[in-house]
């Protein structure tokens, strides 16, 4: 055997030729001119929507758990947690779908006409951070990792501190959840809470409530663990004092309610202080009805936080069938859409996607799709709001205003 002294020597020669090794490739690296640099990056620096690492949108990767010098405006974050279902599982796996979906965005082809400006090429800096690793073994561990991961990340300091929409979120990074199950949101508004130390407002998309007080579910069997599940995160959310109940709202409701009659409706507890507007609203005071209801009752303050927190199952199952619990009668993809153009203003300071699960989608992955979308209209909305302003936009212009910008352009061409 190898006495200790030779031990240490040759663990000493061992760094010395690693640390050579490592001086050496430096070397190498320092005399690749500069024109072979520009000739490989005109050769391969391209990417097409189909190549490449999945990311969101082909964002930059960066496990922003693991560096906390890293900073950014807006973050994408996975949270693949599907352990607090009460039907179908498969959430786990919806970060990865999303992502997967969002490969026709890319930073470079990503112009919205509807809000004038390229999210991903303007004053924002916008990263993947990757998911953050949940244990699949123990729920109470699972919720804690999650809030400490949230916490983590939103109390960064912000990449561009000048920009940004000002009021309470100003120097403070916007995340943009990727589920995961609706059960996610319990923990990233704890962390929100602790962040801006007030009640947060909810903007809620679903089918469902998820106001439910656990003890419907088997009071029997009811426990502490048993409250953390995806329909009841805004009972325990309010009971917490989390969320605002006088500002909140559910949109998109079609749900039914337990026993005989709407007593869970009209006996609310305190956990349903929302406005509810359901699903077949839209039929009867349209798109924007319903975006007046929202704005009007959520209201536009600079100084009021607002999380979005929107479940697939709002969308109509012929949509979006890759969900944990579909259900029939729900909005359009274009109808959804319009609607979140119409809150824009709202001073957005969180939101989350949830309950996408792929094993239930079709071939054509019609709800990944529909979910990245979403996420990129809610990127649009803040990087607009941020950017001091009106930059305009297609959607909401004046008639005449496209004859008035040919005659424009016209002109200039003659001009040349």
């Amino acid at each position: 055997m190898l006495s200790k002294a030779w031990k240490n020597v040759l663990f000493g020669l061992l760094l010395c030729s690693l640390s050579s090794a490592h001086s050496h490739h430096d070397h190498e690296h320092e005399d690749i001119p500069i024109e072979r640099r520009q000739e490989l990056l005109a050769k391969w620096e391209q990417e097409f929507t189909f190549t490449g690492i999945s990311t969101f949108a082909h964002l930059p990767h960066v496990k922003c758990l693991l560096d906390p010098s890293v900073t950014y405006d807006i973050a994408i974050i996975g949270a693949p947690f599907d352990n607090a279902v009460s039907y179908r599982p498969g959430a786990r796996f919806g970060p990865r779908a999303i992502r997967a979906a969002s490969a026709r965005q890319m930073p470079a082809t990503s112009y919205n006409t509807r809000a004038a400006i390229n999210p991903y090429l303007n004053w924002a800096k916008i990263i993947d951070c990757g998911d953050i690793p949940i244990t699949p073994f123990d729920n109470a561990v699972a919720e804690r990792q999650m809030y400490e991961a949230f916490l983590e990340l939103g109390s960064r300091k912000v990449h561009n501190p000048a920009a940004g929409r000002g009021g309470i979120s100003q120097g403070k990074p916007k995340l943009i959840t990727l589920g995961g199950d609706h059960s996610i949101a319990l923990p990233a508004l704890r962390a929100l809470y602790k962040i801006y130390g007030k009640p947060i407002t909810v903007l809620h998309f679903d089918a469902h409530l998820d106001t439910w007080n656990p003890v419907r579910y088997n009071a029997y069997w009811a426990s502490a663990q048993a409250r953390f599940n995806h329909g009841s995160v805004f009972h325990v959310a309010s009971q917490e004092g989390l969320i605002s109940n006088t500002s909140s709202a559910h949109a998109g409701l079609r749900t039914r309610l337990t026993g005989v009659d709407d007593g869970d409706y009209t006996n609310p507890g305190p956990e349903q202080g929302f406005l509810r507007i359901h699903a077949d609203d839209i039929d009867d005071v349209g798109v924007k009805g319903v975006v007046e209801t929202i704005v009007n009752r959520v209201g536009i303050d600079e100084d009021e936080p607002v999380y979005l927190s929107l479940d697939i199952d709002v969308l109509d199952p012929s949509i979006a069938p890759g969900t944990g619990t579909p259900e029939p009668g729900g909005w359009t993809t274009r109808e959804l859409i319009r609607i979140l153009r119409g809150v824009e203003g709202l001073n957005i300071v969180g939101a989350d996607i949830v309950e996408v699960s792929p094993a239930y989608d079709s071939n054509a992955e019609g709800t990944a799709l529909a979910a990245a979308q979403m996420v990129f209209e809610i990127i649009t909305s803040m990087v607009k709001m941020g950017a001091k302003g009106d930059v305009g936009g297609w959607y909401g212009r004046k008639e005449g205003d496209v004859e008035k910008e040919q005659e424009v352009a016209e002109g200039k061409k003659d001009e040349l």
